[in-house]
Order: structure tokens, then C-alpha cells, then sequence
């Protein structure tokens, strides 16, 4: 898919959905040994409830319609994630708003303001082992490939992006967490990815699942 039209979000978010529920034990399991243990309900839940959204929606603004799902997110989960991915949701659909279609230079894009999104309100930068370290690293990805390739198409850009992402979250193991209950746990996370960052990688790699289906 070298381009995904407005009307064809409701479609990218039941995929990320589906992804997210698929991984619920997983992220679950992860969070249980740093956080409180439901990692997995929330982007189930949250990202579940964006689909519905997505599509009682006009789909004249790609970059509006992304912000009201990232604002709808944030009141369905209403946790520490939930506004993570809320605000990047909001980032990222201001940084194309006025557009109609995800071409790969949109999408590149919307992954920048994203991770910006994450550090404008979440208050972290790369390396403090967060979603962002994915986020970051699917933008930076996103970003190389326009300026090599300015043709690429959203499928081409995403494909990088989700390989940025998975690179994101695999140097998180090297890291020393920094916020929440992951600090105190410390020695826990020594060896292992963070849940966020790896929540971060099934959404970009849900993203590419997606736009390379076609």
C-alpha cells in the first residue's frame, strides 16, 4: 500500500487491535515483573475502543481524526500508558493534520510528532527505557528513508520504521529504567526489554503488518 486514505483508519486501527490483544498475556507478563502487571489489558482496552471511533468520523483530516482517537484513548485508559500513547497519538495527527492520505513521507511524519508528543508531556528522552526508545527509533528510521528515498511509499516507510522500532526496544535491555516502579525494580530490568518500549514495537509492527498486507 503506497498510500492508506483517511477512510481507511478504521481498518489500521482494528489491525493494531488485533495486535495488541494477540500480545496481552505477553505484555501482561512483562509488566507484572516492573509495574503493576496490566500492561496488556490496557492496550487491549484502549486500543479496542478506536476503531468505533475512527469510524463515526468524517475522514476529511487524517491528522484530526488521529487526535480525537489519541483523545478518546486517553479516557478509556486512563494510566500512565494510556497518556503516553494518547499524547503521541495527538502529536503525531497534528504533525499531518490538513492531509487526507498516509503516504510515506506523512507517515514519517506522524511517527516524529509522536515521539515528540511522548516528550513533550511525558517528560523522557531517549535512553530512559520507555516507549519512547521504540518511537524514536521507528521515527528516525521513517525519517532516513524519505531523505534516501523520497518516493517511498507508506508500505516502504513502514517496513523501516517497524525494523527501528524493534531496534528501539531491543537497546532498552542495556538501559537503566528511570521512572515509575520500573526504578525501583532495578535490578529486574537488568538483562531484559522494556514492556513499554515493546508495546511501542507492536504498534509500529502492527502499522507495517498492515500497509504491506496489500
Amino acid at each position: 500500500m503506497k498510500i492508506m486514505t483517511a477512510a481507511q483508519l478504521p481498518d489500521l486501527l482494528s489491525a493494531i487491535a488485533e495486535e495488541m490483544a494477540g500480545h496481552e498475556e505477553e505484555l501482561c507478563a512483562m509488566d507484572a515483573k516492573m509495574g503493576d502487571g496490566d500492561l496488556g489489558l490496557t492496550m487491549k482496552k484502549g486500543f479496542g475502543a478506536l476503531p468505533a471511533v475512527a469510524a463515526s468520523l468524517e475522514h476529511k483530516d487524517l491528522g484530526k481524526d488521529l487526535m480525537t482517537c489519541g483523545m478518546r484513548m486517553s479516557s478509556v485508559i486512563p494510566s500512565t500508558m494510556g497518556f503516553l500513547m494518547s499524547s503521541g497519538f495527538m502529536g503525531g495527527g497534528k504533525a499531518i493534520a490538513g492531509t487526507t492520505e498516509m503516504t510515506g513521507e506523512n507517515y514519517a511524519k506522524f511517527l516524529h510528532g509522536f515521539a515528540n508528543g511522548i516528550i513533550r508531556r511525558g517528560k523522557c528522552q531517549p535512553g530512559d527505557r520507555t516507549i519512547l526508545d521504540a518511537l524514536d527509533a521507528a521515527a528516525a528510521a521513517a525519517e532516513k528513508t524519505i531523505q534516501d528515498h523520497p518516493s517511498a511509499g507508506f508500505d516502504e516507510t513502514a517496513a523501516a520504521a517497524a525494523d527501528g522500532a524493534k531496534a528501539g526496544a531491543d537497546a532498552t535491555i542495556h538501559m537503566r529504567p528511570k521512572f515509575g516502579k520500573a526504578a525501583v525494580h532495578e535490578q529486574q530490568a537488568d538483562g531484559t526489554r522494556d514492556q513499554g518500549a515493546v508495546a511501542g514495537m507492536y504498534l509500529v509492527q502492527a502499522i507495517r503488518n498492515y500497509a504491506c498486507r496489500f
